[in-house]
């Protein structure tokens, strides 16, 4: 067995550009996330996130949700697609989706998410012009497991952004998306090495349970 071969086998999912699925494959390729990333999966033929698999010589899947009547077909259809690629980890980087108990149960406990906002707040959409609209003083980011809630796993790490006072929600996403960037790399390694776990509904590090809103992100901790 070759090096590669014994490395854990990450599929990503995205909708956009792409630019975590980016990070991670940069953290990949310099060894500190210790797996390959085996596949791109993306439900918009047109994706950006495809141009970044073709440039790095990742393997595709485009599955067209419009070609889809309900969402358990689209999810059936993603799922044969991921098969032959047999990934111990499938990333959400960005995928619009929202995914089904059956595409869930096939992967729980192996499936993470990142989620533009200080979860539990604000699930959903236009995380940062809701922030914006509550006065709040801080807006961030969250890795947590997909479970069957939306936006309502457990959370794995959280990172946190001061709100400025001129700031609108396209500069306010931007200093997110550079936290993200850090964070679901790191997250993403805890789970490859080990260390990093979900067992019946509770979060784990290195065998102790985590805070309900996951742990705080601390630069140039691992």
């Amino acid at each position: 067995m070759g090096a590669a071969d014994s490395l854990s086998r990450l599929a990503i999912l995205a909708s956009g550009n792409g630019s975590n699925m980016q990070a991670i494959a940069d953290a990949c390729s310099d060894g500190t996330i210790p797996a390959r990333i085996t596949v791109i999966g993306s439900n918009r033929p047109g994706a950006g996130v495809l141009e970044r698999a073709r440039r790095a010589g990742i393997p595709q899947v485009v599955v067209d949700h419009r070609d889809y009547a309900t969402r358990d077909a689209f999810d059936r259809a993603m799922l044969a697609e991921l098969e032959p690629h047999a990934p111990d980890l499938v990333v959400l980087a960005g995928f619009m989706r929202i995914l089904t108990p059956l595409f869930i149960a096939s992967f729980r406990g192996r499936l993470l998410n990142i989620h533009p906002s200080l979860l539990p707040k604000y699930p959903g959409l236009k995380t940062h012009a809701r922030a914006l609209a509550a006065g709040d003083r801080e807006h961030g980011a969250t890795v947590h497991f997909v479970t069957d809630e939306l936006d309502g796993g457990p959370p794995v790490l959280q990172a946190r952004v001061p709100i400025i006072p001129d700031d609108n929600a396209d500069t306010l996403a931007a200093r997110v998306l550079e936290l993200e960037h850090r964070i679901y790399p790191q997250a993403i390694s805890w789970w490859v090495k080990g260390r990093l776990r979900l067992t019946a509904g509770e979060v784990t590090l290195d065998g102790k349970t985590m805070p309900a809103t996951g742990i705080p992100y601390t630069p140039g901790k691992t």
